[in-house]
């Protein structure tokens, strides 16, 4: 349990930019930030981030928040492992007692997942530089191939010992429950007998991009046929291989520094290019990539160098998904490095200048590099050519921007021999045909919910006074302190209300209530601190514990896209909010206290038809008086608006 002082120092430490900006790339805009929303794939920046409010909001999937939200809605940690989390980035100190066996046991799964990864991760490290068979067999391995020390530290490198169930035998002393460690893939059961995944392997921790340890791949160092030569753990709750690449933690920031990220095929191949100082490099761990891995560079970089070794093969395999990658929007270029070379081998052949040298230098468009690759096998064989353009043409196809399009149309053009316009026409058959293709999904993924058993509830419209309400609620968290009218409390005696005195007086004298629970529940706050002499802040409730408070509060504030100043014919800025508010405050509550006029009026109106039915007279006749007095209610309230328009 973490104490409520410990919890405000977190918020009070917390920069909600400075948390943003280690998952997503954030440009300035005005006085907000904005970039892609790491929540939903989209390709124009929807995602707002105000640092003077501390909030993030979404315009497009509606997600938002304080900095706590981010970290749980980003990396799905609970609410105390979301405020452990930003106290580690901002070193602050949280006592807790340590964890029995048993209170290890009780805790979520994920959680016990990640708490027995991370001990994992220590002990192999501690494995490979402290234990004599670590030294001999691991450290060994890795100072053959040059590898410094410091490279294997900072991405936790670590070695599995090779007896059989030696690393599960220590968690298990240690508290850890044998259920955690085969969910985690880090031991396997049998019928009768259970043994270390990863036995006798140099290991390689998984990071999430939040730095936590989440899986391991393992290599073996002995030459024997029926072993595999990499493992890695299997998918589990805390472990999704296709969305994770390695490597992402270590190369975040640089990817977003050099707006690049060079992608390659291995571990090593990562050590080998942080070993030459070049950082901003990730690894797909040897398979295909994925959709939510491209997705997960797309959010620090818009361009994307990729590594092939000398392999005419295996390149050749690749090339149709990296049309993905062209989907998603991404710019990709291409090296192809010397025949029988990867990035650890070549390296460590050059010094790293000649080896950054020789990236600038090689990197190549990859629709031209696949055009003259495909061009070297076609010869004069029209069949062949034939496969070659419609090869070419699909990848054309996969950009999304028009403009990019047109460039690599005439450039294949010329390159291909054909026809541009033929082009164009082959390029647009296929865009149609995927776009009515996604149409299709979309329609049946529509019938596929109609369709489905169980009644339909009719919708029912019911009016409320939620849209002033919520208005109301908003102006006093923005103006509440602000000075708003004087009053005269006696002969001579002269009284500052403030906005939120105001809005309590008018709302308190009058009965009224709100009839949202939300915005009841803050208005009552509000009151409270009003009565309190306390100064309402924004900060408490975008930070406050009743998780649908912060969530209203962050809507209702979240900053809306800047319009830039427009100067009228008297060469004067329109006018603000903030300078209207003496017309604003008043007109918002007449509006709140009119629509509560209206819901009174039309439930009368319902009562009088079924009073006029059963044909009572005495509840008619007051009915029909309530119903009078308040039509001449709401004719004064119009009147007090003059020309404005009730919501």
């Amino acid at each position: 349990m973490i104490d409520r002082v410990t919890i405000e120092k977190i918020m009070d430490s917390v920069e909600i930019v400075d948390v943003v900006q280690d998952f997503v790339t954030l440009k300035k805009r005005g006085v907000n930030y904005v970039g892609l929303c790491p929540f939903h794939n989209e390709k124009t920046p929807s995602f707002t981030v105000s640092p003077s409010k501390g909030i993030y909001k979404c315009f497009g999937c509606g997600s938002g928040g304080n900095a706590v939200n981010f970290i749980i809605e980003h990396e799905h940690l609970s609410y105390p492992e979301a405020l452990k989390f930003l106290a580690r980035k901002y070193n602050i100190e949280i006592v807790e007692k340590e964890l029995t066996a048993e209170e290890v046991e009780q805790k979520n799964q994920r959680e016990s997942m990640l708490i027995l990864s991370k001990f994992a991760a220590g002990n192999f490290h501690e494995n490979l530089f402290k234990h004599q068979e670590g030294i001999s067999v691991g450290l060994s391995y890795f100072k053959e191939r040059g590898f410094r020390h410091e490279i294997l530290k900072e991405f936790s490198i670590g070695y599995c010992l090779e007896q059989k169930d030696s690393f599960t035998k220590i968690a298990q002393k240690s508290g850890y429950k044998l259920n955690y460690l085969i969910q985690t893939g880090l031991t396997i059961k049998k019928e009768n007998y259970t043994f270390d995944r990863f036995n006798g392997r140099v290991i390689f921790p998984i990071h999430s991009l939040s730095g936590q340890v989440i899986g391991f791949g393992g290599r073996t160092l002995k030459k024997e046929p029926k072993a595999a030569k990499y493992l890695n753990s299997p998918e589990s709750d805390i472990y999704h291989k296709s969305r994770v690449l390695y490597g992402i933690f270590q190369a975040k920031k640089e990817i977003v520094n050099k707006e690049n990220c060079f992608l390659v095929e291995g571990y090593t191949d990562v050590l080998a290019m942080h070993q030459a100082d070049i950082h901003n490099v990730v690894a797909s761990s040897g398979t295909s990539l994925t959709v939510d891995q491209i997705r997960l560079i797309k959010r620090f970089a818009p361009n994307i160098t990729i590594l092939f070794d000398g392999d005419e093969a295996g390149i050749k395999a690749s090339l149709r998904g990296i049309d993905l990658i062209l989907e998603e929007g991404l710019n990709i270029k291409v090296i192809l490095l010397p025949p029988g070379e990867d990035p650890d081998s070549y390296s460590r052949k050059l010094s790293s200048k000649e080896f950054k040298e020789f990236l600038v230098a090689e990197a190549t468009d990859f629709i031209r590099f696949k055009t003259n690759l495909l061009l070297k096998e076609t010869g004069d064989d029209p069949v062949k050519k034939s496969s070659l353009i419609r090869d070419i043409v699909q990848s054309i196809a996969a950009i999304q921007d028009s403009i990019n399009r047109s460039v690599y149309i005439k450039e294949c053009s010329m390159l291909l021999k054909v026809d541009e316009g033929v082009l164009y026409t082959e390029v647009n058959k296929i865009r149609r045909k995927r776009s009515e293709q996604r149409y299709r999904d979309i329609s049946r993924q529509e019938e596929e919910i109609k369709e489905k058993p169980g009644k339909r509830q009719p919708q029912v419209f019911q009016e409320t006074t939620d849209v002033q309400e919520k208005e109301i609620i908003r102006l006093l968290l923005l103006y509440g302190n602000r000075d708003f009218m004087e009053i005269h409390s006696g002969e001579e005696e002269v009284k500052t209300l403030t906005v939120t005195e105001f809005f309590i007086n008018e709302i308190i004298n009058d009965e009224l209530e709100f009839d949202h629970p939300v915005c009841r529940q803050i208005f009552e706050e509000i009151q409270h601190m009003k009565n309190n002499e306390q100064k309402i802040e924004e900060k408490y409730f975008i930070n406050h514990q009743d998780q649908t408070i912060c969530d209203m509060v962050t809507n209702l504030l979240s900053p809306v896209p800047e319009i830039s100043k427009i100067w009228s014919k008297h060469e004067s800025y329109i006018e603000t909010e903030e300078m209207k508010l003496k017309e604003v405050i008043p007109g918002i509550l007449i509006a709140f206290k009119n629509k509560k006029i209206l819901i009174t009026i039309k439930k009368i109106e319902e009562e009088l038809k079924i009073a006029q039915e059963q044909q009572k007279a005495e509840v008619i006749e007051n009915l029909q008086t309530r119903y009078i007095l308040l039509n001449n209610l709401k004719k004064q309230l119009s009147k007090d608006l003059g020309e404005r328009i009730i919501l």
